[in-house]
């Protein structure tokens, strides 16, 4: 039996090879980086992420990650705050996902770095390329992806600043986006934000002079960043993400598609991690079963389409724009200073309904996956 080729060794690739070579397969890898990597990634585990990756074997709780119980929305000087429905957990992806690849290749994969893939050929059993090579084998967003520009970078935060974040994910509305900072352990705190170009341009198109832009109109930033140390040189950045994107297969489909290349949630909602780490899970199950990559898609796309459908409705809340029309932000403040827990119902219905989680066994979790 020949090998099966996974191109992409992030977090969905190299999932789907840890749980094919555990099922006896030969599995080989094609990665592109030569070694460890950081991501444009809000580095967040949710509990059903962290599910999955305890059925693959993998010690999460050991790779050093920072527990995130509560999530905080904050406008100007106003900030809410309430629990999450769950534990999540904060950890850098520079750390998960080679630890993940390292599992993958305990298993048996083979794992081959500084390959890149710059086109799908017949060989490719499950494309997992992300966000890097998005147009691979014509996929197309339904819709021109918004001008957005997507910026992280790693922080040590000073010690009263360390503490007041805790335990919590805080998202920071400003005018045309907002920004994740949350601990991802070792002493440090991811900094992520979503900003229009155009907000970008008039700040001065630096990522210090919008830095410094954004510090002025939110004294919450500014707050946490007094005193930080930056620990990146520069930032990892991205842009023109298809935020709402659900490939759609065809009927001669043959490629599993993975992670960002088969569905991508915004941003806001924060599980794009989970999403991929279920859509390895579901791809390799149906595989395994001899079931066509159409199948699979159709079902990865009912798992995924309300999450995904509610993440984008509170994104555009306020004018189809959350971070980019003041009005909305003040409605969405107010509405959680009469009701709080819309955060926590917030957060339990941009996450993969419970039921739809893929558990060990012969029996799939989803009634309307035909088993052959």
């Amino acid at each position: 039996m020949r090998a099966q080729i996974i191109a992409g060794g992030g977090l969905a690739g190299a999932a789907a090879a840890c749980a094919l070579a555990q099922a006896g397969r030969t599995v080989r890898v094609l990665e592109r980086s030569t070694g460890p990597t950081d991501k444009v990634c809000g580095d967040f585990l949710s509990s059903e992420a962290q599910h999955y990756l305890a059925q693959l074997g993998l010690d999460v709780a050991g790779l050093g990650g920072h527990p995130i119980t509560r999530v905080r929305l904050v406008r100007g000087a106003r900030v809410r705050e309430a629990r999450l429905p769950f534990r999540g957990l904060g950890l850098s992806r520079r750390i998960l996902d080679e630890a993940l690849l390292r599992h993958a290749a305990a298993a048996g994969a083979e794992v081959a770095r500084g390959v890149s893939v710059d086109r799908l050929s017949p060989e490719i059993d499950f494309l997992a390329t992300g966000k890097h090579d998005l147009r691979i084998g014509g996929r197309k967003p339904a819709t021109t992806p918004e001008d957005l520009v997507g910026f992280k970078t790693y922080l040590e935060l000073g010690s009263t600043q360390r503490d007041a974040l805790a335990d919590a994910v805080e998202v920071i509305l400003f005018a045309d986006g907002y920004a994740g900072l949350q601990q991802v352990g070792n002493g440090r705190a991811n900094l992520c934000l979503l900003i229009h170009r155009d907000h970008l341009r008039h700040a001065g198109g630096t990522w210090t002079a919008l830095l410094e832009d954004l510090r002025r109109g939110s004294p919450h930033l500014h707050g946490r960043l007094t005193g930080a140390r930056m620990l990146l040189a520069r930032p990892l950045a991205i842009a023109r993400v298809p935020y709402g994107f659900i490939h759609r297969p065809d009927a001669a489909e043959s490629v599993f598609r993975l992670g960002d290349q088969a569905c991508v949630i915004p941003s806001f909602a924060g599980d794009g991690m989970a999403m991929a780490l279920h859509s390895a899970a579901l791809a390799v199950r149906c595989h395994l079963r001899g079931m066509p990559a159409a199948a699979y898609h159709r079902q990865l796309s009912r798992d995924v389409a309300g999450p995904i459908r509610r993440a984008g409705a509170l994104y555009r809340i306020g004018q189809w724009r959350i971070g980019r029309w003041a009005p909305g932000q003040a409605l969405l403040i107010h509405a959680l200073r009469l009701s709080p827990g819309l955060l926590t119902h917030a957060a339990a219905a941009t996450r993969i309904a419970e039921a739809a989680w893929l558990h060990g066994g012969a029996t799939p979790a989803h009634p309307t996956v035909a088993v052959p």
